[in-house]
């Protein structure tokens, strides 16, 4: 890559995240109401998101051969326990990848 590529890429970078955090001010101002439609995929996304990542998480586990899916599901028991307990989704999340990098890492 020469330096004219380099420097042509690096600004279109600089460029896209610039307008991906700006274009949202830009488009809803706080002068004027949020759509209803995108407040409503504000409450919708992030759980919809996280199930996905649950079910890319889990997608690849065999019950008949490595670990047997053992990690995940101590795994899974833990984080619904913690967030049961605490209510916190950081605390949830950090602990159960902690634990599940332990068992796959030292156990299993």
């Amino acid at each position: 890559m020469t330096f004219i590529q380099r420097i042509i890429t690096i600004s279109m970078i600089v460029l896209g995240t610039i307008i991906t955090r700006f274009l949202p001010f830009i488009l809803f101002p706080p002068s004027k109401e949020t759509p209803k439609f995108i407040k409503y995929l504000g409450t919708v996304l992030p759980p919809a998101v996280l199930g996905m990542l649950v079910v890319y998480s889990l997608k690849d586990i065999s019950i008949l051969t490595g670990s047997h899916g053992i990690p995940e599901l101590i795994s899974i028991v833990f984080i619904i326990s913690i967030h049961i307990w605490k209510r916190k989704m950081l605390i949830s999340i950090a602990g159960g990848t902690i634990l599940y990098m332990f068992l796959i890492q030292v156990v299993f």
